[in-house]
């Protein structure tokens, strides 16, 4: 069962590099289970400004809750960061997780959008999965949540 989500400290109390657990670690540690639990996020320097962060994760990974066999797909995360914003590494050992993890593909972009909302808070999120085609059909689907 995954941990909850650890809520971070208040931006207004400084630089949060330092609260970073994942970011420089010599050796990095992939569960073997979804682990929303990994998250981590760190303060929006510019929250007053409206602006968009972006990332692509062209290599993601999940199974088929069915048959058990290896879906491949490209995740794309668009969000409007409020206070917080999320660490990339820690980003990068989430979506990993899900490479062990059953579940439909729509579930996985709603999965990630709920998860990245919770930890941050954005104004809003965007997350859409590019899956490659399985049985002659691609399925594409993308997901919005706003405060």
């Amino acid at each position: 069962m995954a941990k909850p989500i650890q809520k971070p400290k208040d931006p207004k109390e400084g630089n949060l590099a330092a609260d970073l657990k994942l970011l420089g670690r010599k050796v990095t540690g992939y569960p073997g289970h979804y682990a929303p639990e990994v998250l981590e996020v760190f303060g929006n320097e510019f929250p007053r400004h409206d602006y968009v962060v972006e990332l692509d994760c062209p290599e993601f990974t999940s199974l088929c809750p069915v048959t058990g066999q290896p879906d491949f797909g490209k995740i794309r995360i668009r969000y409007s960061p409020d206070k917080w914003l999320v660490e990339s590494k820690s980003l990068k050992i989430y979506l990993f997780s899900f490479r062990n993890h059953g579940a439909f593909h729509e579930n996985c972009v709603n999965m990630i959008a709920r998860d990245l909302f919770k930890v941050m808070k954005p104004k809003w999120i965007e997350v859409s999965g590019f899956f490659n085609p399985r049985g002659g059909i691609s399925i594409n689907p993308s997901v919005r949540l706003e405060k």
